[in-house]
C-alpha cells in the first residue's frame, strides 16, 4: 500500500462525491445527499471548497473537503464539512495522513481554528478526533433552513 495525500483536481470530483455517499450510507442517511456532480464542480469552479485525496495506487481511497469562513468570535477558520475514508482502508493510517495534511493547510492559509460536527453515536471519529487533542463541543445545538 502507497499512500499519498494531494490536493484535488476537477477530474477527482466524482470519486469525491462518491466518498461522500459512502459516508451518508455511514451515518445511516443513503437518500441525504442531493448535491450533484455539477453542483461539485461548480463549488470547485468557483474556489468555495478545498479538498484534500488520500490515493492508492491512483485510487481515490480518502477525502478531507473544507472550507474557509470566518468566526466573529476568533477570526479566519476552517470549515471541515466532509472527512472520509474508504471503509477498506479504515484503521490503516489513511486518515491520520489526511488529517495532518489538513491542519497543516490550515496553518498555510493562516486559519486560527479549524472547526466540524462530529454524530454524537459516532465513537470511532469522536476517539480519533479526541486522540489529537480536538475539543468536542456539547452544548450547541445544531440550526438549519433548507431553501
Amino acid at each position: 500500500m502507497k499512500i499519498s495525500v494531494r490536493k484535488a483536481v476537477r477530474a477527482d470530483l466524482q470519486a469525491v462525491l462518491d466518498l461522500v455517499i459512502e459516508l451518508a450510507i455511514y451515518e445511516k442517511e443513503p437518500d441525504a445527499v442531493t448535491a450533484t456532480l455539477a453542483d461539485y464542480q461548480l463549488g470547485f469552479d468557483e474556489n468555495r471548497i478545498q479538498i484534500l485525496v488520500a490515493e492508492d495506487n491512483g485510487r481515490i481511497i480518502g477525502i478531507a473537503l473544507y472550507y474557509l469562513t470566518f468566526s466573529t468570535w476568533k477570526g479566519k477558520m476552517m470549515y471541515l464539512e466532509d472527512f472520509v475514508v474508504n471503509e477498506a482502508y479504515r484503521r490503516t493510517g489513511v486518515g491520520e495522513l489526511i488529517w495532518h495534511e489538513l491542519k497543516e493547510d490550515c496553518k498555510r492559509q493562516n486559519c486560527i481554528l479549524l472547526k466540524w460536527q462530529v454524530l454524537d453515536w459516532n465513537d470511532p471519529a469522536v476517539k480519533f478526533y479526541e486522540k489529537h487533542n480536538a475539543t468536542i463541543e456539547k452544548e450547541w445545538w445544531n440550526g438549519k433552513i433548507y431553501f
